[in-house]
Order: C-alpha cells, then structure tokens, then sequence
C-alpha cells in the first residue's frame, strides 16, 4: 500500500512541476525567405548577381529556451506558426561549418499575424 501511495504521490508531483504547454495559434507566426550571396566570385555593376534562394535550417527561441526547428524550402520560403511574443531566430549549420553564416534575428510575434522576414546568408565568396 505503501508503495502505491508513493507512485501515486510521485505522479502528482510531476504532474504539477509539469510546463504548461502554450497553444500554438493557427493565425500567427513568422514567415519569410532565406536568401544566400554573393554567388559571383566578382560582382560588376555592369554584371548582375543577384542572392539566390536558400534551404536552411533554423532554430527558434524564447527567453533563452528552444522553441521550434524547421528549415526553410528549396525556394528559401518558411511560414512557421508561433505564439505572440518576442523571438530569437538563428541559423544552424548542422554540418558544422562556419559558411554560410546569417546574424541571429531578434523579431515580434503580434496575436493574429504573420511576422515576414528576410534572412540573408554570407556565402563567403569575395
């Protein structure tokens, strides 16, 4: 009996220092393209060389803690739904690489809207 009572006990312990799961909203989030340059070893302004869309992958997060992974397409696009709130967007180079590198994004969430963003990627070529 003993021991029932302590499973018991211990399962309602868990359960309150559980993390309440937040709701994650179909009408909101962050949206955008991942865009990688320069893709010429010279650029001229007479030659253009535009960026070109990138497949990355991407972690979000919040007050320090991981939120989401995803990746963005072969066309560069992601849409993501995320609560309202204050994010930290930063690109992962799964292979360890230092290139292709983006700068960590700070963007806001508003309730019933998409965030849009650009991400821009240094190839590196110079």
């Amino acid at each position: 009996m003993k021991k029932i009572f302590a499973t018991f006990l211990t399962l309602i312990l868990l359960t309150a220092c559980a993390l309440p799961v937040e709701p994650v909203p179909a009408d909101s989030g962050l949206s955008g393209s991942a865009l990688i340059g320069p893709t010429c070893p010279v650029v001229r302004a007479d030659v253009p060389c535009p960026d070109a869309p990138y497949q990355a992958h991407f972690v979000v997060t919040r007050n320090g803690r991981e939120v989401l992974r995803f990746d963005s397409d072969e066309e560069g696009k992601f849409k993501v739904n995320l609560a309202a709130g204050e994010y930290i967007l930063h690109a992962e180079n799964p292979d360890g690489n230092m290139l292709p590198y983006a700068q960590d994004i700070s963007f806001t969430v508003t309730a019933g809207a998409f965030t849009n963003i650009i991400v821009s990627f240094d190839s590196g070529i110079r």
